[in-house]
């Protein structure tokens, strides 16, 4: 941060934590300040398009925002927001003890595991403030918002993502998918030290669906670019419910071509987005087929949610290019998949000790 005209130095830092918004804006020429929910960036460069990082590597260009975030939904079960009058946060959660923000992707991506590290922290909220791109003003009130954490060495060798939480006729609904080629520990070692897989996180009405491969499976079929099916079961008896999702999202956009961390060439062109993105989503409960052996989308109930849409998906592909069909049916290996797992069984086991003293 420049301030004042001068560079904050590291004694400064030891003596201001956080400066209020306020401040921030008359005080900072350049740079920017995350707090919890309040974004704020003045930002002065380039975008490197002539060759690098470094001065007159690009073509120059000024960046400045200010936010205002209200959040919905983190990663795990939350205040519904509409049956509550949309009242704020914190007045919404009183009176509940199952809502709790957990790791993405199992207890052990808390945890500098796996490669990369990604960990989604407002899968549901919305923002008002401004962003003005280059002298261009673009000012919004209660827009939709996603904020998620990566960090580490490198992105995937391979990875698609995509995500909505702006559908028609269902305010209270968001939707992450991802999936990827991550790095297992110990890496250096010889042999297979990578695996394939993807997850279906779904935050509905004040419950979260979490579709994963310890508790269930998950499946993708993605091309190079253009077209997202996703599907997946909950089949975990340990858990409350069981569930189902299908997930087809598509895009004529060409979408934009972003830098990404990668292993041995640093940040590069290896990622493409687009925020126009057509999506339909449908969720539905499950039950036990003693028949079939099997768990089915449970009779005579409509589906949680039925083909919801919206035109305002984000998609991505990344990583090695691919010119054929990605199709993959994501499992987990032991011992891996039971470290994972350990806390829904013990989770299952606690509530059924509820269940049998009521």
């Amino acid at each position: 941060n420049i301030v004042d005209g001068g560079h904050i130095t590291k004694e400064d830092f030891k003596m201001i934590a956080a400066m209020t918004p306020e401040e921030w804006s008359e005080r900072v020429q350049s740079g920017f300040q995350i707090l919890p929910f309040h974004l704020q960036g003045r930002l002065n460069g380039h975008d490197g398009t002539l060759g690098g990082v470094k001065a007159d590597q690009g073509i120059s260009g000024t960046a400045e925002f200010d936010l205002v975030i209200k959040p919905v939904a983190g990663w795990g079960n939350y205040p519904p927001l509409y049956s509550t009058g949309g009242a704020p946060l914190e007045q919404r959660s009183k009176g509940r003890k199952d809502y709790r923000q957990y790791s993405t992707a199992g207890w052990l991506a808390y945890f500098p595991v796996f490669e990369p590290h990604w960990q989604i922290t407002m899968a549901h909220a919305r923002a008002s403030g401004f962003v003005n791109w280059n002298g261009t003003l673009y000012e919004f009130d209660d827009a939709p918002f996603y904020g998620e954490k990566n960090w580490g060495g490198a992105f995937p060798t391979k990875w698609f993502w995509t995500q909505c939480n702006s559908f028609e006729n269902y305010p209270d609904l968001a939707f992450t998918s991802g999936g990827g080629i991550r790095e297992l520990p110990f890496s250096f070692l010889p042999g297979k030290r990578t695996e394939t897989l993807g997850l279906i996180g779904i935050h509905y009405n004040g419950t979260f669906y979490e579709i994963v491969p310890w508790t269930g499976e998950m499946e993708w079929k993605v091309t190079p670019w253009g077209r997202w099916e996703l599907s997946g079961r909950c089949t975990d008896k340990n858990g409350k419910n069981q569930f189902e999702a299908e997930i087809i999202a598509v895009t004529d956009e060409p979408g934009v071509l972003l830098r990404a961390p990668t292993k041995d060439k640093g940040m590069q062109y290896a990622c493409r987005d687009s925020g126009f993105g057509s999506v339909t989503m449908s969720l539905w409960l499950l039950e036990w087929d003693n028949e079939l052996g099997d768990f089915v989308r449970a009779r005579g109930q409509v589906p949680l949610v039925d083909q919801a849409r919206s035109s305002q998906c984000t998609v991505e592909v990344g990583g090695i290019p691919w010119n054929e069909t990605w199709n993959v049916s994501s499992k987990m290996k032991q011992p891996m998949k039971g470290m994972v797992r350990l806390p829904y069984v013990v989770r299952g086991l606690v509530e059924k000790t509820r269940r049998s003293k009521k």
